[in-house]
Parts: structure tokens; C-alpha cells; sequence
């Protein structure tokens, strides 16, 4: 249900506390500060990121590749890349590339019905953009608006630009303010649980590899039955791979079956990959509602909002989040991502 009611707090400088420094309390705190609020940012852990679910991320603003399973993307995405291209000078505008094996070619059939990619590319047009895959894809497609970014780097640029906009930030600390706070924002991801019941963890598990045989400038996302997978490129010849999605919400390690997976499909995407190093293992816990899109509860008339399930997308619609939540408070303006 959307909110259409008027908010008790228009067009007043409020005292917010918003607690969680993963994407989304990052971007609200960002936000409501440069709208002229009193914000404090508050963590957990004693070290930014370390316990955030969004370290794990793939960090690509696409809404065209993600419309497969959300068709919303189509048009609250859009709003995400601009917010973030406003303020993120290190944002690669360099499209996404989808394609698949051979074998694999009536998944890319599924993908076009359900996506409608801008451009459709033949093995030339695919060596043209990405040369160091030329012959090994006959078909993929092509979707030039849209973006990735270094998961860490975009966090810490963040977290730098919150504490330029005058936010006080404590890390280390794990409590829920009461004392002078007009509005208090919840965006503690899987420890909001209690709060939000139909909020469900979902693992998902990542590599970070490093080769100098291979070069793409873009990330690639290859279409599997069972195994899909994504490869981002980051700087110095790192590729984040990514990404299982387990319906559990075990907090090991990654697993052999999962690595084996990964770097499978890794290998089917160019063999290269079969000689890089292995950099960095991870797997995290993030929080999901059932349709997999995030959004923002009003609770306590206004006083209290749970801003959560990020999953999926939460790179590219945190920002917009932050502004149906800016909306509210400024003037109760209703927006497709807020419910009470």
C-alpha cells in the first residue's frame, strides 16, 4: 500500500538517526543530510563494511539485464543510475553484455522475451565490443545504458561524501536510539527480521580472481539453466564473479560445490579464467521480502521506517529509496517503493 497521507513533518529540518551502514543506510543518511536534516549514522561493527551484507555485492546498475525477474526496473531503475552518475565520478558507464554457450541457446531465447534488450549482437558484433571473446558466442545482447562500479571503492566514496554532507557516524555501536530523534531509520538488513516477517535471508556467494590474460570492459552475464553467472570487471585485472542464490541462511564460508560452480562457468566464459588466481572468497546473508524488491515501511506515524531487502537490487534502487523517503518526510509524497 502506498503512502498518500500527508507527512507531520513537511518542510521541517528533523533530528534522524539512521542505523545500519550497509547500501541503503548509506544512501538515506547521504541524503536526508544534503536535504538539510540532522542525521546520525550508526554501525555495528567497529570497522566500516566488515558485517554489511553489501560488500558481497556485484554493484551493476542494471535495470534492463534485472527486468528478467522485475519488470519494476524498467521504471524505477532508470532514477537509481541517474542519482548515482550525479555523484560518482568512478562509475564505469560501459553497458552489460549478456550472452551464452551454445548449448545453452534457448535461455538467451527466455531472456530476450522477457527483457526486450536493446540490441541484439551476432559473433562479430560481439568481438567488437568485448575482443578478447571473439568466437566463442554466436549471439548475445547488448544493453548500453548501464553501469557497474568497484563494490569497496563505491562504499568508502560513501561513506566520505556522508561525512562531508556533516553526518555523525559511529561505528561500534549497536543500539536503537530513543533520545532526541524525530525519525528513526531502520536499515539493519537481516537483524530487522523480527520486525519484518516476511523478510527471508538468501546466501550468495562470490569470488574475486585476478588474471592479466583477459580483458573486458564491461560486465558479462552468462546465461545458464542452473547455474547463471556474472563477471564484473574491476581495476589492476581483478574480475568479481558471482553469484550462487541459496535459499538458506547459513553464515559459513563458501562452499566446494559453489566455488567449483563459479569457476566452471568462469571457464566457460573464456578458459583464461582457468589459470587466474584466486583473490578473495565471500558469502553473505541478504535480506530478501518475496517479490525480491526492496522497499520502505512507515511506522509509528512517520517516527519509525524499515528501509530493507536489498538482495538484488539495492545498489541501483538504495538511491531511490533514499529519495521516496526524503519525499515522504518533506511532503508525504507517495512512491511506489513505500508501504505502511
Amino acid at each position: 500500500m502506498e503512502i498518500d497521507t500527508p507527512s507531520p513533518h513537511a518542510n521541517t529540518p528533523l533530528a534522524i538517526s539512521v542505523v545500519g551502514a550497509g547500501i541503503m543506510g548509506l544512501w538515506q543518511a547521504l541524503t536526508l543530510a544534503r536535504r538539510g536534516h540532522r542525521v546520525r549514522l550508526l554501525e555495528r561493527s567497529p570497522t566500516p563494511f566488515t558485517e554489511s551484507a553489501s560488500r558481497y555485492a556485484g554493484a551493476m546498475l542494471a535495470p534492463g539485464c534485472e527486468s528478467e525477474t522485475a519488470p519494476e526496473l524498467r521504471t524505477l531503475g532508470p532514477r537509481g543510475l541517474a542519482l548515482w552518475r550525479e555523484i560518482y565520478p568512478d562509475l564505469v558507464n560501459a553497458g552489460s553484455l549478456v550472452v551464452a554457450a551454445a548449448r545453452d541457446h534457448t535461455e538467451l531465447a527466455r531472456f530476450e522475451k522477457a527483457t526486450e534488450p536493446p540490441r541484439t549482437l551476432d559473433a562479430t558484433g560481439i568481438a567488437a565490443l568485448e575482443p578478447d571473446l571473439a568466437g566463442r558466442f554466436a549471439k548475445g545482447f547488448y544493453f548500453p545504458d548501464e553501469a557497474h562500479m568497484e563494490t569497496p571503492r563505491a562504499l568508502a566514496f560513501l561513506l566520505d561524501a556522508i561525512r562531508a554532507a556533516g553526518v555523525a557516524i559511529e561505528f561500534g555501536v549497536w543500539r536503537m536510539p530513543s533520545d532526541n530523534v524525530d525519525v528513526l531509520i531502520d536499515c539493519r538488513g537481516m537483524d530487522a527480521a523480527p520486525d519484518l516477517p516476511t523478510l527471508r535471508g538468501v546466501r550468495g556467494e562470490r569470488l574475486l580472481i585476478k588474471s592479466d590474460e583477459i580483458r573486458l570492459s564491461r560486465p558479462v552475464r552468462l546465461l545458464h539453466p542452473r547455474h547463471p553467472l556474472y563477471v564484473v570487471p574491476w581495476s589492476g585485472g581483478h574480475f568479481l564473479v558471482g553469484a550462487t542464490v541459496i535459499e538458506s541462511q547459513d553464515m559459513g564460508p563458501i562452499t566446494v560445490r559453489s566455488a567449483l560452480e563459479l569457476l566452471g562457468a568462469a571457464y566457460t566464459l573464456h578458459p583464461a579464467f582457468g589459470e587466474a588466481e584466486i583473490v578473495d572468497t565471500g558469502a553473505g546473508i541478504r535480506p530478501a521480502f518475496p517479490d525480491n524488491m526492496p522497499h520502505a515501511e512507515i511506522r509509528d506515524g512517520g517516527q519509525r521506517i524499515l528501509v530493507n531487502g536489498a538482495f538484488r537490487h539495492g545498489f541501483l534502487l538504495a538511491p531511490v529509496l533514499a529519495e521516496a523517503v526524503a519525499g515522504h518526510l518533506a511532503q508525504g509524497s507517495p512512491h511506489p517503493l513505500l508501504r505502511t
